[in-house]
């Protein structure tokens, strides 16, 4: 099922494009922006929320950031939605698929040539998705530039009220994220809760300590408190890896 973003200037093609993506029952969500720069806004905080994005269905002439200019910036993610673009200027069809778009619909759109859109658009997102889920990204906000810190840097995460502090080989980032939610989005990683406010990566564990009834880990180059609540959990996850490693 496909999650989509449908973006137009023109609010009554915008509605019409909205509601025949809806009647497609390949399509389980479309999620829509009137413009460029909102619609960039949007997909910044999905990646950051960890919401899925398969594909764009985007008009071109729009003021502020034209289509073609979004197309760009979109290109620029590390796993980019597919792009399908729906406009009345047939002119563009050129540089649309040079930046690989997967459709270039022409306006007004026919439900059956929409149709054919989304199944283009599902075949092109499909192994995309499967290579995507191989390594998440977090998307970081320093001083007017967006950075993208890949889910396999970050040793742990510390839990800083409504944010989270993620603690990499090359520094620390604050973002906006509850720890639960980060340890939902990356249990499946080996991200293991070692107290209420600290989330760590199984993988990057090389020490495992109990010493005076205190239970520690080294992640990377820093140690860890496990609390008492969490300790049996963590050890059993960590030798359990190690065997998996070593079958």
């Amino acid at each position: 099922m496909l999650r989509l973003l449908a973006v137009d200037d023109e609010q009554p093609a915008l509605e019409e494009l909205a509601y025949l993506l809806r009647q497609d029952s390949r399509v389980e969500h479309v999620t829509t922006a009137c413009d460029g720069v909102t619609a960039l806004q949007d997909m910044v905080q999905m990646i950051g929320t960890g919401e899925r994005l398969d594909g764009v269905f985007l008009d071109i002439q729009m003021p502020g950031l034209s289509g073609l200019d979004l197309a760009r910036l979109v290109g620029g993610f590390p796993s980019p939605p597919k792009l399908v673009f729906v406009t009345a200027h047939e002119e563009c069809a050129v540089q649309a698929f040079e930046l690989e778009a997967v459709d270039y619909l022409l306006k007004p759109v026919r439900a059956a040539r929409l149709a054919e859109a989304v199944r283009r658009l599902q075949a092109a997102a499909a192994p995309a998705a499967a290579e995507a889920g191989q390594d998440d990204v977090i998307p970081v906000e320093l001083g007017g530039r967006t950075r993208f810190v890949p889910q396999q840097s970050v040793w742990f995460a510390v839990a800083k009220g409504d944010y989270v502090r993620l603690h990499t080989v090359d520094g620390s980032y604050l973002v906006r994220m509850s720890l639960a939610a980060l340890e939902r989005r990356w249990a499946e990683a080996g991200f293991i809760r070692v107290h209420r406010s600290t989330l760590v990566s199984s993988r990057h564990v090389s020490e495992l300590r109990f010493e005076g009834g205190r239970v520690t880990l080294t992640v990377g180059t820093e140690i860890l408190k496990v609390s008492r609540r969490h300790t049996r959990q963590v050890r059993e996850q960590l030798v359990h890896q190690h065997r998996a490693a070593l079958s």
